[in-house]
């Protein structure tokens, strides 16, 4: 076997029309339910699943919990990444800035909608909730396993 016959050749996606971006990357969002969120521990990155309690656009709003280490992380250096991947290998990261949730109307209306959280924690004033509001600076899509990210517009 030679050299040139064990290197593989790179994938050939088909090509994305640009005005079509967007709404690719928000279709991997839609489906994947569970997307990973990446943070610094000081210098060392951890990742984890997570479930998004609320999603704006590329505005990705995640519940979590006071006692977690993630929210040590997150009050030390608020910016994130999130992972999509959908059944196709299609991916979009979403690079930004989390914040927790000052928004009472909105905060409220999660709750209202999350039964899951209304489960657990009882009430939405119990003092161990904070759920961060991940605005986006800078969005990127994949097309499965292509190598080769797309700038996808954070404007509608």
């Amino acid at each position: 076997m030679t050299n040139e016959s064990a290197v593989m050749s790179k994938p050939q996606p088909k090509p994305i029309d640009p005005m079509e971006l967007r709404q690719l990357a928000l279709e991997v969002i839609q489906v994947d339910r569970f997307p990973y969120l990446a943070t610094m521990d000081f210098d060392q990155a951890r990742v984890r699943p997570v479930s998004p309690v609320h999603t704006d656009g590329f505005t990705v709003y995640v519940a979590n919990l006071r006692t977690y280490h993630k929210t040590e992380e997150i009050a030390k250096n608020p910016k994130v990444e999130l992972c999509y991947l959908d059944s196709d290998h299609n991916q979009v990261r979403i690079t930004g800035i989390a914040h927790e949730l000052a928004d009472l109307d909105l905060l409220n209306r999660i709750w209202d909608g999350n039964a899951l959280l209304r489960n657990y924690l009882g009430s939405v004033d119990n003092p161990a909730l904070i759920v961060y509001r991940i605005e986006p600076v800078r969005v990127r899509y994949m097309r499965e396993w292509a190598l080769e990210y797309h700038e996808v517009s954070l404007e509608a």
